[in-house]
Formats: C-alpha cells, structure tokens, sequence
C-alpha cells in the first residue's frame, strides 16, 4: 500500500442526507472512492452486498471483530453491528483513490481519531429536528418502534456536531453539495 491517501468523512444522523451528499461528490470525483461498510442488519430490497453494504452475520461481524479486521465498528442498534473493514482502506489505496466515507457520527469521529491529519470530518445536519422526522416518516422502510429508535439516536447525535472539522446544514440539497465538494477540493489539494 503506497499510496497514501486522505479520507474524507461524511456522517449525520439518520435522515440528514449524508448518502445524497456522498454520492453527489462520488458523481463528480473519480479520485475518490466509497467505503463500503459492513453491517449485520438485514438487506432492504434494493440493496447490494458488497455495493451498498457488506451483509454479514453477527457471528461473523464478531469474528472480524476479534481477528482486529476493522478500523472501527460499533453496536449502532441493539444487535445491530456496522463497521468498516480494513481492507475497504487498502482496497481503496490499492486503487490509488481517495477514500469517502458514509458513515454514523460515532463511526465517523472514530475514523478521525485514527487518521487525524490525513482525515476530514463533516457533519449533515438537518435544519430542524422537525424535518429530520419527517424524512425519516417519509422513508416508510421502518417500523414504527424502529422509527422511534432513529428519531432518538438523531435526537443524541446532534450533540456531536460540534466535534467535527465542518458543518453543513442541509436544507437545501444543491447548496450542500456544493459545499462539501468545496471542503473536498481544499482538503485533497
């Protein structure tokens, strides 16, 4: 792995528009490549393994877990692991790209914590905690248990915002991608 490259980190909570935003930049960037996370939870119809996430059991997430094969992961929801594998990084630097990640706000400051110089943080926030609900309300994949799961651990990780090197606040969708591929630019130059 010789090339070095810099990450940039996309996290908000659920509803924020973080994956809009990510794909927006990976649209308009071919030096940058996704990190594709791995997760426990259950695909939606739509999803890909090994596209969108990586799908594994909690048996094997846990295995992964114990043979030190994530850069970071974490229990987001009870039973419910996500992470990002090591090897996304070296896949990634393999292909001599940047790496991007969509990634939760515990995830994503962990991933800071690990690459503190070659790391930029940015955190979606929604305008309001109104129109986060609404959006997730909208999404109509959840349960209405699970829902009120997300609408808490929104609620939670809006207090973090403050620890990460960029906010952007998304209410308006053009306008924040704008920003974020400004951030970019400044960060891979």
């Amino acid at each position: 792995m010789d090339h070095q490259g810099k990450l940039i980190i996309i996290s908000a909570p659920s509803g924020a528009g973080k994956t809009t935003i990510v794909k927006c930049l990976l649209e308009k960037n071919d030096f940058l490549e996704f990190s594709i996370s791995a997760c426990t939870r259950q695909k939606r119809q739509e999803e890909i393994d090994g596209k969108d996430y990586y799908f594994l059991s909690k048996d094997e997430f846990k295995n992964k877990i114990e043979n030190n094969e994530f850069l970071e992961w974490e229990e987001v929801y009870k039973d419910h692991y996500y992470g990002t594998l090591l090897s996304e990084l070296d896949r990634i630097w393999e292909q001599e790209k940047h790496v991007i990640f969509d990634v939760d706000v515990v995830g994503g400051l962990n991933i800071k914590k690990a690459f503190p110089d070659r790391a930029r943080s940015i955190f979606i926030k929604p305008p309001s905690l109104e129109v986060l609900e609404q959006r997730l309300e909208s999404r109509a994949s959840d349960s209405a248990e699970s829902l009120a799961i997300r609408k808490q651990k929104a609620e939670d990780e809006l207090n973090y915002e403050m620890e990460f090197d960029e906010v952007i606040v998304n209410d308006d969708l053009e306008i924040a991608c704008n920003k974020a591929q400004k951030i970019l630019a400044d960060h891979i130059r």
